[in-house]
């Protein structure tokens, strides 16, 4: 069973859909049609079958998923085992990271990363978490790159992948200019209206853990968005008060947009995880970027010495 052959099938059983699966592995539909059929042929039995909710896999697709998967992990060690061999360093590697990361964290980062390994050509691509998350788990990214606050990780206890926290990134009370002061306690602060993202958004988490570890309820939301550029602007217009990473307003607060608050409480912070999944032998371009990451990747607005101190310390209570 061709390796290419392996691939499209799984395409096909998660998306259960012929459109999707030939854009997920940059197909035409017919390529996609025809490879399944070939697969079909080769096993000599039929693979899918069409319901009103799309394809379904039937017993012998069932069978061959598990497999198809370690399959195909095998091959990508086995491609992996022989470029370490032979000392070969060249390479993809698609990474996977929330918009804010990616602007504030990445874009600054990777010029330099790629100017010290050309040989390896990094993929971006940008989405919320769950979505990262699935995309990790069906081979289309290498490694994300999200914030993981305590008890949002998907399923620590899921060995195949590895986790790794690079900084704490700090999070912010912001409000629109001439607002005043915050009030001094977090029981007072929940009174007020706030401006988040959608219930199951990692950002919406941040916000109401904040409350909730304090022993409050979680404030009033005035309004519900799709994103921290969209919340920093409705913050600004007096829509309600915002907690967001600082890496995502530091330009509005730096234009006066927003004005940032103390915070009535301990400091909060969000952890700037990478997640990968876990192989025999990692693939040389990802074995590069992970360690240029863990090494290099730190803010830019601490000094040299203060972001070494503060990252080696995470790296030495990271899991």
């Amino acid at each position: 069973m061709h390796p290419r052959l392996l691939k499209t099938f799984l395409a096909v059983a998660r998306t259960r859909n012929i459109t999707r699966a030939a854009e997920a592995v940059h197909l035409a539909q017919s390529s996609v049609s025809d490879q399944v059929q070939s697969l079909e042929a080769e096993l000599g039995a039929a693979l899918f079958t069409r319901s009103k909710a799309g394809l379904e896999l039937t017993p012998a697709g069932l069978a061959l998923k598990p497999v198809a998967e370690e399959l195909l992990r095998l091959d990508a060690e086995a491609r992996a085992a022989v470029q370490a061999a032979v000392g070969q360093t060249s390479g993809q590697v698609t990474v996977g990271a929330l918009e804010t990361i990616a602007s504030a964290r990445l874009a600054p980062w990777l010029p330099g990363f790629q100017a010290r390994h050309p040989g390896i050509i990094v993929r971006m691509k940008v989405a919320g978490s769950g979505a990262l998350l699935r995309q990790l788990e069906d081979g289309d990214i290498d490694v994300v790159f999200c914030f993981e606050p305590r008890h949002f990780a998907k399923d620590t206890s899921d060995q195949r992948f590895a986790r790794r926290t690079i900084m704490a990134e700090p999070l912010v009370l912001v409000a629109a200019p001439g607002k005043g002061t915050a009030p001094g306690d977090i029981a007072a602060l929940a009174k007020l209206r706030f401006v988040a993202t959608e219930p199951g958004c990692i950002y919406r988490h941040m916000v109401d853990t904040a409350f909730v570890e304090a022993g409050v309820d979680a404030p009033e939301i005035a309004a519900e968005v799709g994103s921290i550029g969209v919340i920093a602007r409705l913050v600004a217009a007096g829509a309600g008060f915002g907690l967001v990473p600082r890496i995502a307003v530091s330009d509005a607060i730096a234009r006066g947009d927003i004005v940032e608050l103390p915070w009535p409480g301990s400091a909060r912070a969000a952890p700037l995880t990478m997640i990968w999944r876990r192989r025999r032998v990692q693939p040389a371009a990802l074995r590069q970027l992970l360690a240029a990451a863990r090494d290099t990747l730190v803010p830019t607005e601490r000094s040299g010495a203060e972001s070494t101190k503060h990252s080696n310390a995470l790296f030495a209570n990271s899991s």
